[in-house]
């Protein structure tokens, strides 16, 4: 998708065009207070200025690695007060940190499938171990 350059002023579908967001992720940013509110036109329509296209920006670029919003919005009050980098290193490390936590739970996880699927012999037992292990109490 080609991104143009952002006019002055967007209505919320030249935002999400422009920045790649939903228009309903852009409403709830909004409803949550990650992105500011906009201004209105005369009609009452959202008026979007180009800061809300750097932050939806920022927001969505943030998304992509994984962020979550809560920990995203701690970022965009980093970078509004002009924080060090020392400190947006400090929570990306805590960040990567949990991705890591989580791979190591899918390794576990994709082991604990891979022991299913060997242990299931179609056509040589009775009982399926994987519907055992299914219906079993976990350890």
């Amino acid at each position: 998708m080609v991104r143009k350059e952002a006019p002055a002023a967007l209505t919320i579908g030249r935002l999400a065009e422009a920045t790649g967001v939903h228009v309903e992720t852009i409403r709830y940013y909004e409803k949550i207070g990650l992105l500011a509110k906009p201004g209105r036109t005369s009609g009452g329509h959202r008026s979007y200025a180009p800061e809300h296209v750097a932050t939806l920006t920022f927001i969505r670029r943030g998304r992509e690695l994984g962020f979550p919003l809560e920990t995203i919005r701690d970022l965009l009050r980093l970078n509004a007060q002009g924080a060090c980098c020392e400190e947006a290193r400090a929570v990306t490390v805590a960040h990567r940190g949990e991705v890591r936590r989580k791979l190591a739970d899918l390794k576990r996880l994709d082991r604990a499938l891979t022991s299913l699927i060997a242990e299931c012999k179609p056509l040589r037992w009775p009982d399926c171990p994987i519907m055992e292990a299914l219906a079993s109490t976990p350890r």
